[in-house]
């Protein structure tokens, strides 16, 4: 019951990020992860019933939800009841084919909303199991991602100079000179190496100007920050400003801290204010660095931002037409290809396939309708009040402030693509809620692992 919690989530946190950067298309993938997570649960039997009676009431309310919304789709209903449903003609018609129309599910294709629903096993896992660790378990897991920001940037790096898909993970979409690192999506990569920014800046305890450690702290930040720009994506390069805004705004917290009477100095905080200036000439140093690597031209970066974007508002025109269509009972949850491809319009068709809506807000109002987008604004208004919380403790301020840039970063991004359509970014998310939430209270027993909250 509990034993070794923090490891079994480190685990899963390194499996996720390994094998969980594909999306829906890598589905074996995806199953490994799912698997270990399941492990994960099949040996501490006692984290959901944990979960479900001690947890925040409004967390458990949300994350049952959350589970519930597919799992209704998958219910069977009645032929007099499903072929009345908006936007069920084609599927009523294709069956009265072959037939009297049987029992079938509120969702369009069963296969793909139960793997939408599979899918919610490992960030649940994350959620259930990690509201019981303590600050200093959560910190260590915070350090794990940010290692494997940097991982994923040096697997980048052979992808950036190599030739010949060298190195990349997901071969499907090459593109010369774009750092993918573990994904198969560069705004994914981005997003992922913004929320290890935010990580890095926030849940790291500060050091001396200059030690060793701030070093590494110093030089794995650069790292990262070069690799947003070497992805090319508009959106991940405008998200810096997150994290270096929390940079800026914990370096002159903590130099007001410094010259509070009777508080001791153990920083040289009359050297911290050069941090802010050094953490702004990072990216000064990293759009240098692109402009030096062969092959990648920093003016290719700036060409993204010109390029001409008239092909999403047109997906969003159809897909707008897919959501009036199904309203109000949603298509099924993971059904956005299905039934987007019947209502592209002729003008719109292009030889590239639209196979995602580039805005959640569209595709959610397509696969759940209202329910689905009342259950968002009710994570966002939950995220807000645990996040206004969370500010009044100086021991969790800012790890939520962490979390918050994290959820946010990936709303922000939601606007414009799919960014929590893939496991990994799905656990960091799931991450980002356990930061917000308060450490919870867990019955001590001699098993229990010391990282978790007695």
């Amino acid at each position: 019951m509990l034993k070794n919690l923090p490891n079994l989530l480190l685990t899963i946190v390194v499996a996720a990020c390994l094998l969980g950067g594909g999306g829906v298309a890598y589905g074996l993938s995806n199953l490994v992860v799912q698997l270990i997570a399941f492990a994960v649960l099949a040996f501490n039997g006692d984290v959901i019933w944990g979960f479900v009676t001690k947890a925040p009431k409004g967390l458990v309310a949300l994350v049952i939800a959350t589970i519930a919304l597919p799992a209704i789709q998958l219910v069977p209903l009645p032929p007099a009841v499903w072929t009345t449903l908006p936007g069920r003609e084609l599927v009523s018609e294709a069956v009265n084919m072959f037939g009297a129309p049987g029992w079938r599910a509120v969702t369009v294709n069963s296969a793909r909303t139960l793997v939408a629903l599979i899918g919610l096993v490992v960030p649940v896992t994350i959620v259930a199991a990690g509201v019981f660790l303590s600050e200093d378990a959560r910190q260590r897991i915070a350090v794990a991602y940010v290692a494997l920001g940097v991982a994923s940037v040096l697997l980048g790096a052979f992808q950036v100079m190599g030739t010949n898909q060298v190195g990349l993970l997901y071969p499907e979409n090459p593109l010369p000179g774009v750092l993918f690192g573990f994904f198969a999506n560069r705004n994914s990569v981005a997003v992922f190496l913004v929320s290890c920014l935010l990580l890095l800046v926030c849940c790291f305890p500060p050091q001396r100007l200059l030690s060793p450690r701030w070093t590494v702290q110093f030089l794995s930040g650069v790292l990262m920050v070069v690799a947003v720009v070497l992805t090319q994506s508009r959106t991940g390069i405008t998200l810096l400003s997150l994290p270096f805004s929390l940079a800026l705004l914990r370096t002159f917290s903590q130099r007001s801290q410094a010259k509070r009477p009777g508080q001791e100095q153990d920083l040289s905080f009359g050297r911290m204010g050069r941090v802010g200036i050094i953490l702004a000439a990072a990216a000064a140093l990293g759009l240098a660095s692109v402009a030096a690597i062969p092959g990648s031209r920093l003016d290719t970066v700036i060409a993204r931002f010109e390029e001409d974007t008239q092909r999403r508002p047109e997906i969003w025109e159809n897909a707008r037409y897919s959501a009036e269509r199904f309203w109000p009972a949603g298509a099924g949850m993971g059904n956005f290809d299905e039934v987007y491809q019947v209502d592209e319009s002729l003008e719109h068709i292009s030889i590239r396939r639209a196979g995602r809506a580039h805005n959640e807000i569209l595709e959610l109002a397509i696969e759940a309708g209202p329910f689905g987008l009342i259950l968002l604004a009710a994570w966002c208004i939950w995220a807000l009040s645990a996040g206004w919380a969370a500010m009044q403790d100086e021991r969790r301020r800012w790890q939520a402030l962490a979390g918050g840039g994290i959820l946010l970063a990936s709303a922000l991004q939601s606007l414009l693509d799919f960014p929590l359509r893939n496991q990994t970014m799905l656990c960091m998310a799931a991450f980002a809620v356990i930061l917000l939430a308060p450490p919870v209270r867990f019955a001590q027993t001699p098993a229990h692992n010391e990282g978790a909250t007695a």
